[in-house]
């Protein structure tokens, strides 16, 4: 892990019942190193040719403080201005501080994936699914780390989300918002 912001126990620790969450779920999630890198035009230089459909994924705040993990196809842009609109949040979203995302996600900026809400006990962030990838064969994620890939089908993304004990928003971005 690049930020020493967790202990390396817990870090081990949190990779650990991931596996075994999404292996008591039935869930191969195949994993394979990837390249570090620190953006979306980065990664896809650095990773060559590999299956699937690769992701960009925030943690964004309302005015109410409340959390959204956004994972969408890492070539859509998102309009912060109007995306409140799209899933009922409070006001304008902004970026949640990178604090926020290790104490509640275990992960640092660069590894953020929604396989870190194995890590939010308390169910306090959304997640937030572009359902245009509910269309792909495979979506990958990092295990927590920026230094592998882990390819899910959308339904076994959907399942593992669902045994942290949230529902997923699920946004078509594609379609026109609906107007005020």
């Amino acid at each position: 892990m690049n930020d020493r912001s967790i202990s390396e126990a817990a870090f081990d620790e949190a990779r650990a019942r991931l596996f075994d969450r999404l292996a008591s779920l039935g869930i191969a999630a195949p994993t394979v190193p990837y390249p570090a890198h620190d953006t979306v035009e980065d990664g896809k230089r650095l990773r060559g040719f590999m299956a699937g459909t690769f992701t960009k994924n925030l943690l964004l705040r309302d005015k109410k403080a409340r959390l959204f993990l956004f994972s969408i196809d890492e070539d859509r842009a998102l309009d912060l201005r109007t995306l409140h609109t799209r899933i009922g949040a409070s006001g304008r979203l902004g970026f949640a501080p990178a604090e926020r995302m290790v104490e509640l996600l275990g992960v640092p900026p660069g590894a953020l994936t929604p396989l870190a809400l194995i890590n939010d006990t308390a169910g306090t962030v959304t997640s937030v699914i572009d359902a245009a990838l509910l269309d792909a064969e495979r979506i990958n994620f990092h295990p927590l780390i920026n230094t592998e890939s882990t390819g899910l089908r959308p339904a076994e993304l959907l399942r593992f989300i669902r045994s942290c004990g949230r529902e997923p928003l699920l946004v078509d971005f594609d379609a026109l918002p609906a107007s005020d």
